[in-house]
């Protein structure tokens, strides 16, 4: 916080400089990407954690025989190091023919005529961290909301099966209520997780092509250990700090006023 508020270089004393850091970057167009790529990044990668992990979590409920076998092999995701994962899709994206896996496969299956440049592009290179992201996440998602399935009672189900429910109304009208705290949850502490993340896309883009795929970590990490500005860099570390301070407490409120009831 302290060098927040200074203009600190590395070699140099700090000082004073107040808010001119918070107001330099509000004004900073380079900035404005970094903010609009974090939440792109961030609500992409959790929607498709709840989403898979919702579905994860389905099939291994109804499935009996095998199920924890599945649930460990689908673990292995989110117990594997994250560089290793980064690089794992890094080498899958990648556009060389004979390198790449999803080049390779598409050349090899006639369905392209030459590779696709996938992170040469904002969009690609965008698409590519969001899936590694994704990828190394959603069995949290699966194995907590399997979790909370397993608490509802089944009585509830049967009830609804004899009054005539199908899968679906038993789904929107037990499952998801019964994982209503579960998902907030999940998610509060997800896009807290992810809003950070800086190990795959550091790994994977360097935060490119240009600022593509810079984010508050990789951005500040630039400005920070590249072009020396320490006072710069922490400030935009701590930039979505007092967002999170803000949701933090309402959630919190929200589950403690949901169970009081």
């Amino acid at each position: 916080m302290w060098l927040s508020f200074t203009d600190k270089l590395v070699g140099y004393p700090e000082r004073w400089v107040g808010l001119r850091n918070y107001l330099y970057l509000a004004h900073d167009d380079t900035f404005h990407t970094v903010v609009r790529n974090s939440l792109t990044f961030t609500c992409a990668s959790v929607a498709l954690k709840v989403l898979t992990g919702l579905a994860m979590a389905l099939v291994l409920h109804a499935t009996w025989r095998w199920r924890n076998f599945f649930r460990g092999l689908l673990l292995l995701p989110w117990i594997t190091s994250t560089v290793i994962i980064a690089l794992t899709w890094r080498w899958m994206f990648d556009a060389f023919p004979g390198r790449g896996f999803f080049n390779s496969v598409l050349l090899d299956a006639g369905l392209l005529t030459r590779p696709i440049a996938f992170m040469a592009t904002p969009e690609g290179a965008m698409a590519a961290v969001v899936v590694a992201n994704w990828w190394r996440g959603f069995p949290f998602f699966g194995v907590s909301y399997l979790a909370g399935m397993q608490a509802i009672p089944g009585e509830l189900y049967e009830a609804a099966s004899v009054d005539g429910a199908g899968a679906w109304r038993r789904f929107w009208h037990i499952t998801l209520p019964g994982l209503k705290h579960v998902i907030i949850v999940t998610v509060l502490l997800t896009f807290i997780f992810t809003l950070n993340d800086f190990n795959i896309i550091y790994v994977m883009t360097r935060g490119g092509p240009g600022t593509a795929t810079q984010v508050f970590a990789t951005y500040s990490y630039e400005v920070a250990f590249n072009q020396l500005r320490w006072g710069r860099g922490v400030t935009i570390s701590i930039y979505a700090v007092p967002l999170l301070i803000a949701v933090i407490p309402l959630v919190s409120r929200y589950l403690l006023r949901e169970r009081a009831a």
